[in-house]
Order: C-alpha cells, then sequence, then structure tokens
C-alpha cells in the first residue's frame, strides 16, 4: 500500500499544472515544434468535367510543410476555480527541407467562390450569380499557388479574400479554460470552458454539443487503457473519443497509442450516436453517407466537409465521384502516443482532409454537365509533433526517475521489513533456547 501511495503522491504532484511541475514546464513551452504537412488534390482533367460531366480525375501533391503552434501560450490567468485560462496563437512558417517543392507551385483545385456561392445563394437567384460567374471569368476550377490556396488570395468575383485557413497567422484557438488538477488530479487538463462556453452552439444537439475531455495534449496520470480517451477538437468542432491500439516503445518510454475510431465518423444507420451530427439529408445521402462531417454551421455557412484523407473510412460513394483516391489506414489515420503513468501525449498524428461541396444546375453553366452532388477534396492535412530527445531526457529524469526511486526506496523497506522480521525470529529462538537450558 505503502508503495501505491508514493507513486501515486509523486505522480499527482508533478502532474498538476502550477509552476514547478513537470507538467507546466512542457504545458507552458512552445515545445519543440508542431508540423503541419499539406497534401493537394490537383485536378488532371477540368475541361472534361465542364464540357462533359467527366468525374474529376485527382493526383496528390505534396508535402508542403509549415512549422506551426511555435508560439508560447498567451495570456496565462489561474483562477480561484482550479482552472487556468489561456489563449494559444496561430502562425505558420515555411518549411522548404521538409516539401516538395516552393509555395509558388501551382494546383488547379475547386474554385472555392464558385462552390460557396452555389450552397449559399438561394436558387432562385442563380441566374445573378451565373452573370457574377461569367463577368469575372470564373470557372468551377482555379489555378492558384499553394499560398495562395492555404493562406488567401483576392477571389476576383467576390472581391474579397479567400483561403482554405484565411486568417490564420496572428489569430488564436480559444480562449481555453482547463482544470489544473490541483484539487482533483483527475481533472487536469480537462476542458471547463472553450471561448467563454462550457457546450457548443453548433449542432442544436445536447449530446453533439458536448465538450469532453481535454484538447488532447495531455490527459489525467495514470491511463487505463481500457476505457476511451476523450478530447476536443476545434478543427472539426466536435468532441471524439480513441481507443487503446498496443503498447509502444518511445525513445526509452513506454506509450500507449490510442488511435481515432472507425465509427467517429459513421453514418447515423451505423452509429446512431451520429445522428444530429447530420445537418443536411440531400447532401448526406439521407444520413446514410459515412466518412464526412458537414461543418458549415461552425464555418459561417460556407459548405465544408471535414473527413479523414482519402475519405479513409468513407463510403464508396465519396470516391466514386472522384478518382485517383486511395485510402491506406498507416498513412491516413490519427494517432495518440500517451504515456500512461503521467497522461503526457508524446508523439500524435492529426490527420483531416478538407473538402468542399457542388452539385447540378440548370442555370449556372459551369455546373450544367455535373450529374450529381460531388464532395470534392481540396487537401489533406497531417499536424504531427514528436518528442525530442532533450525533452525525453528530461522526462525520464526529472519525473520518471523519481518513480523508479521510490520503486527503490520501497523495495530496500520491504527488504529492511523482512530482514527485521528475520532477526526477530533468531531472537526469539535464541530466547526460547536460552530459557530451556536454564530450566
Amino acid at each position: 500500500m505503502l508503495r501505491l501511495d508514493l507513486k501515486d503522491q509523486q505522480v499527482s504532484q508533478e502532474a498538476v499544472i502550477e509552476s514547478g511541475t513537470t507538467a507546466y514546464d512542457n504545458w507552458v513551452a512552445a515545445g519543440p515544434g508542431v508540423y503541419r504537412q499539406f497534401w493537394f488534390f490537383d485536378v488532371q482533367n477540368a475541361e472534361e468535367v465542364l464540357l462533359n460531366g467527366s468525374d474529376p480525375v485527382v493526383v496528390e501533391k505534396g508535402p508542403y510543410t509549415y512549422r506551426t503552434r511555435y508560439l508560447a501560450k498567451e495570456n496565462i490567468t489561474f483562477n480561484f476555480n482550479d482552472t487556468v485560462s489561456f489563449l494559444l496563437p496561430a502562425g505558420a512558417i515555411f518549411e522548404p527541407a521538409m516539401s516538395v517543392g516552393p509555395e509558388e507551385d501551382k494546383v488547379t483545385s475547386l474554385n472555392l467562390a464558385v462552390a460557396a456561392a452555389y450552397t449559399l445563394v438561394p436558387k432562385a437567384l442563380h441566374r445573378m450569380l451565373e452573370n457574377l460567374i461569367k463577368a469575372s471569368n470564373s470557372s468551377l476550377f482555379q489555378r492558384r499557388t499553394v499560398n495562395e490556396l492555404l493562406w488567401g488570395y483576392m477571389d476576383p468575383m467576390l472581391k474579397e479574400k479567400l483561403g482554405l485557413f484565411y486568417p490564420y497567422n496572428g489569430t488564436f484557438d480559444g480562449i481555453y479554460n482547463i482544470y489544473t488538477g490541483k484539487d482533483d488530479i483527475a481533472k487536469v487538463g480537462m476542458i471547463d470552458r472553450w471561448r467563454g462556453e462550457r457546450s457548443l452552439h453548433f449542432w442544436d444537439d445536447k449530446y453533439c454539443d458536448m465538450i469532453n475531455g481535454t484538447d488532447a495534449t495531455s490527459f489525467p496520470p495514470f491511463v487505463d487503457k481500457k476505457k476511451p480517451l476523450f478530447f476536443f477538437s476545434p478543427d472539426i468542432c466536435r468532441s471524439v473519443s480513441a481507443g487503446f491500439e498496443e503498447s509502444l516503445d518511445l525513445k526509452g518510454i513506454e506509450v500507449y497509442r490510442y488511435t481515432l475510431q472507425e465509427d467517429t465518423l459513421a453514418s447515423p444507420t451505423v452509429n446512431p450516436a451520429n445522428q444530429c451530427f447530420c445537418r443536411d439529408p440531400k447532401t448526406t445521402r439521407n444520413c446514410s453517407l459515412a466518412g464526412v462531417l458537414d461543418i458549415s454551421s461552425c464555418q459561417d455557412g460556407r459548405p465544408i466537409f471535414i473527413s479523414l484523407p482519402h475519405f479513409l473510412y468513407g463510403s464508396p460513394y465519396l470516391r466514386d465521384g472522384v478518382k485517383g483516391l486511395n485510402p491506406i489506414k498507416e498513412d491516413h489515420y490519427t494517432f495518440l502516443d500517451v504515456e500512461p503513468t503521467t497522461g503526457f501525449t508524446l508523439r500524435f498524428a492529426k490527420r483531416i482532409q478538407v473538402n468542399m461541396m457542388y452539385g447540378p444546375s440548370d442555370v449556372i453553366t459551369v455546373l450544367k454537365k455535373v450529374k450529381d452532388y460531388t464532395i470534392f477534396p481540396l487537401v489533406w492535412m497531417n499536424e504531427t509533433a514528436s518528442l525530442d530527445d532533450p525533452t525525453a531526457d528530461r522526462i525520464k529524469e526529472e519525473l520518471l526517475s523519481r518513480i523508479q526511486m521510490l520503486e527503490v526506496v520501497w523495495r530496500a523497506m520491504l527488504g529492511s521489513g523482512v530482514s527485521i522480521l528475520a532477526l526477530c525470529s533468531i531472537v526469539l529462538c535464541v530466547a526460547a533456547g536460552c530459557r530451556n537450558m536454564l530450566l
């Protein structure tokens, strides 16, 4: 019992988010670097799609790599209710050595303005939209640089700046309010509020609007691999869970690999809990479509669909509409490697694909040959980070070594106890022998 108490106490002290602990040192710093790798889907037959209604044929182009999350948390404020609030600034620095080419490389991709306007503009006004498309010389597809597609360009039709991740640099993800674990270590890292709210307002449903778990950078200590880990991801506007897959060695530290479950984006016919995530029966084939999440409600109405890369675990219908996709689990799944004693996430790969939708029209010329609604893949992203050697050494020295020391102390105390017990037995035997001799 002494062994468990000492170990729990040491880990609990170091896992609390407060000045002087291992958890705080890792949490407050910008870290060794998180990287976002982007792969674009370059359209090979744009003219055939427009003139003949052919299915788009795409070729994956990438990676184009950026260093992100290199900025430390800002406005860190410890609150009276065992929580700490902070802002997480966003920034991206291009890494040429980790990319297949420069940011000026061009990609033929879906026209963001045309696709968005097709969904957002009522059909009664599509004639006006047709005139805007023609006047600006726009089409269903466009050729842009990597930099423009990611971070923004001036669109000739809408006369405003558009981009897949515009605006990004100089923005903040949050404000977050999380538990420090000082009063209850089982709640450390758990999100109390995001943007001042304890629930989301995207899904019009109590269950789907729940903010569960942490931000996935860490979890409460003493991880039980029989139980799923919950985390909230603002990129997909919802909370998800990950299940234990296997134990691995990472730089001499045992980690548990957790992976996003196959039924996370399953259709409600397979996973009824996803019913409240189905926003539009028309574009989701009456909520039977698996593998995509319509997040337009948290994107100011823009028809954005999130999926795993290459529609991994998605309905065949998604890949039938766009040729050239090839989902491979090892390359396209999301995982977290968590140190089970402390709950620290020491390596991860978060893989997400951004898609937009377009469909047929009797009025808009560039869509007249389109036969059915198409959820078109624009880019997929691998956000990844891994424990570096100095941090691994620090974790082993500052925390795990202390736990090992407690093990040694416990064994020494146990050994001393056994020795004392043996000594007492000998003394008793000797005393008893002497008494017998006197008798």
